[in-house]
Parts: structure tokens; sequence; C-alpha cells
């Protein structure tokens, strides 16, 4: 808790005495804290903070302002933002009840929200949600740490909270398939190429056991399979059921390495090269 001091001073006829020193220590009856629903995230996720005023004290506080940063960090001679408050997402309690909307809430950044009352012996709940934007880092070790502000009449100093979350140490997949030629006649070639792409910081190696399966109709046969322009052999690398064109890659077989990330030196944001593998299968119809 803060600790004050304070001494008078007498002036008489000319002179001057000051008194003794007093001491005294400022005992905060509101405290902050702010916690995030989930402790790690991916790009374009939306992560839920709540942030928790406790009022110990017999005299409420009203027409408070809180104030969050989204995350802001220092960029060049400029400030970045990871977070994007999603509009109407504020909800706002009191001793547990949902209360209407407060009075404003400016999206920012910074997110702005005022008219927050906490009752004597009492507290206040404001929760929102923000998506990870471009300006948010995302390699392994990365975070987003934002803190928020809460100023008012009866605070003697604004009270601050900080809440960090991590960068999601995982590989993120997706997969397209197309197919060539678009039209095709009996007895000739089909080709499928199925491009994997990993968005993440960390590499689907073999033990992220990726498998690709599907049934091709009309049924290919024979067929022939590489990844990465490597070929691949049936029942080793993948099995093939020429009775029902279903298809199946072994576990392990398939890695896809982690994405690079590359932030702009004039504006700050990410921009997010997927790793990929990319498996070709080619049969007769």
């Amino acid at each position: 808790m803060p600790v004050f001091t304070n001494q008078a001073v007498l002036s008489y006829n000319g002179l001057v005495t000051t008194s003794n020193t007093v001491t005294g220590e400022l005992v905060d009856v509101l405290s902050a804290s702010k916690t995030a629903l989930v402790n790690t995230y991916t790009a374009g996720q939306n992560l839920t903070y709540v942030i928790s005023l406790i009022n110990s004290g017999t005299t409420p506080f009203t027409d408070l302002t809180v104030t969050d940063n989204l995350g802001a960090y220092s960029f060049g001679t400029g400030t970045v933002v990871p977070l994007t408050y999603i509009a109407g997402s504020v909800q706002y309690y009191i001793n547990g009840v949902l209360q209407t909307q407060p009075t404003a809430v400016t999206a920012g950044p910074p997110l702005v929200v005022t008219g927050i009352n906490v009752p004597a012996n009492g507290n206040a709940v404001i929760a929102y949600e923000a998506t990870v934007n471009t300006y948010a880092p995302l390699d392994t070790g990365d975070a987003i740490n934002n803190e928020v502000q809460v100023t008012g009449t009866g605070l003697a100093t604004p009270l601050t909270a900080n809440e960090t979350v991590t960068s999601a140490v995982d590989p993120t997949l997706t997969i397209s398939k197309s197919m060539s030629p678009n039209q095709v006649s009996e007895n000739s070639t089909l080709t499928y190429t199925f491009v994997i792409e990993n968005s993440g910081n960390t590499e689907a190696d073999a033990s992220a056991n990726v498998v690709v399966t599907d049934t091709f109709s009309p049924i290919l046969n024979p067929i022939t399979v590489t990844l990465n322009g490597t070929a691949l052999v049936e029942n080793t690398d993948y099995t093939y059921n020429t009775q029902t064109g279903a298809f199946t890659t072994v576990q392990g077989i398939i890695t896809v390495p982690a994405a690079t990330y590359t932030q702009s030196t004039t504006t700050g944001q990410w921009t997010v090269v997927p790793g990929t593998a990319v498996l070709v299968v080619t049969g007769t119809v």
C-alpha cells in the first residue's frame, strides 16, 4: 500500500519552525484483476477477458472508467495493437447480476468503458471479447500482454491489472483438394492433388499422426502416389482398395513444416507463410 508523509510549517514574527513528520499508509479498498479464459492464442482467434473489481470498503465507487490497451506494444516510432474489440461483446455484472450495457463503450483502441459502479462490500465484473489480429506475433515464445486501468472519483491513483496470453505451440493444418482435368473420359488419366498447409508455429511431424483419407469415385485403377514429389509405396506408405476406391495414408508418413512469420518494417503487421506438403494421386478411370 502507498505510504505518505506530512509535515507542517509554523511562521511567526519572522521565525519559522516545523512540526514533526507524520507517516501514514493509504489503504486501498478497491482492487482490480484481469483474466483471460484461455492462456494461449492463434491467428484470428476470439479471446474472452474478464475484469473483476472488488470493493472491500463501506462506500460505493460510482461512474468509474475502465480503459484496456488491447495489448498495445511499441513498434518503430509508434504503437501497434494486436487485439480488436468485438463490438457489442461487453457484459457488465454487479454482485453477479447482469446489468444493462454501460453508459458508453468506445471500441478504440484503447477500449474504454465508462459508467461502472462497484457497491460497498461488493463487486463488479466486466467481460468482453477481442479478436487476435494481424499485429499479433505468432511464433513460439511470443505473447500478448494487455493492461487495464481503472480511474474515477474516490481513487487516489489509477488501478492497473495485466494479463498475458502466449502463442499456442501447435501445428494448425488445413487441406485443399483439386482435380485435373475437370472433364475426364473412361480409360483416361485423372489426377487429384491435396495441399496440406500448416499455419502454426510447430512442425506437424510424425508424432502428429497426419492421415489423409478419401474414397475415389469413379474408382481409379491403377494409381501412383507421390508426396512432395517422392513416390510412395502401397501398403508401406498408403493403402488402397481397388474395389471401393478407399484411399488412406499411413500414420506418420505425411509431415508438414511450421509456418514462417514476417513482420512488416513499415506497418508492423505480420504475414504468415504456411508450411506445405503436397500429396498427388494419379490413376486411370
